[in-house]
């Protein structure tokens, strides 16, 4: 019995099967917990992006004039959401003076501003009637189409501009709330040619929707600045209308 060594061998398998399974244990851990953490994130950064998809038409009924204002839930995951940024559009248009018989040209500027929430090194916005998102890697995109329209004989163009400065950062609900004031409607005739600067922390989107949408040349683009530059030259005249929508936003 003293001599027998299947006590040790016992010993020994166990010591190896507990091993085996502490290894795996540890494995799972340091593999699995990021990859459920990334995943965790990843549905974070949808939901987002899917609730600036509810809040864009919902504060473009302002705009529209359809409300005079509007109140949205959106759900926090642990980033900001504040009114902020610098962006501005300039609109210069080359117009034919029947008075003086020659062509003359007028520019239309405004700042914008925006709605945005920035979760980890993701950021989505609400701005100029549309809405656009940008990622740690890539350029930014475009979720919601802005509400330019245009056809043979005529092009609309919305500003809206955002004031305000309150945000919020943390976790669970908030609302955003946004009060229309006054709009106001500027109208060109006989427009032969349209150019539009851009200057925005999504210029990237708004390039790629000035070229295809609006079928407008990209004359320049300036990472630095973070600016574009794009411009049209009509066959024949048309007339432009710029709408002009001042929107007053708080977060709570």
């Amino acid at each position: 019995m003293f001599d027998s060594d299947e006590a040790v061998s016992e010993v020994v398998d166990f010591s190896i099967t507990l091993g085996v399974m502490l290894l795996a244990i540890a494995v799972i851990a340091l593999a699995g917990y990021p990859l459920v953490q990334h995943m965790k994130e990843t549905g974070h950064m949808e939901n987002i992006r899917q609730s600036f998809s509810v809040l864009t038409p919902n504060m473009n009924k302002i705009v529209f004039g359809k409300a005079p204002s509007q109140s949205v839930e959106l759900k926090m995951y642990g980033g900001t959401v504040y009114i902020t940024g610098t962006s501005y559009m300039n609109v210069t248009m080359e117009k034919w003076n029947g008075s003086s018989l020659a062509l003359e040209t007028t520019s239309f500027e405004r700042q914008l501003r925006m709605i945005e929430n920035q979760y980890k090194e993701t950021s989505v916005a609400y701005e100029n009637t549309g809405a656009w998102a940008k990622y740690s890697q890539g350029k930014a995109v475009m979720i919601s189409k802005p509400t330019f329209a245009c056809d043979n004989d005529s092009l609309i163009i919305p500003i809206v501009t955002i004031t305000g400065t309150k945000g919020t950062s943390g976790s669970g609900l908030i609302r955003v709330i946004a009060d229309g004031s006054q709009h106001a409607v500027e109208k060109y005739d006989n427009v032969s040619k349209v150019e539009i600067t851009m200057s925005s922390d999504y210029y990237e989107a708004w390039e790629k929707y000035l070229n295809e949408s609006l079928e407008m040349n990209i004359a320049d683009i300036n990472s630095t600045t973070r600016t574009i530059h794009a411009e049209k030259t009509y066959t024949s005249n048309i007339d432009v209308f710029i709408t002009v929508s001042p929107m007053s936003v708080t977060v709570e």
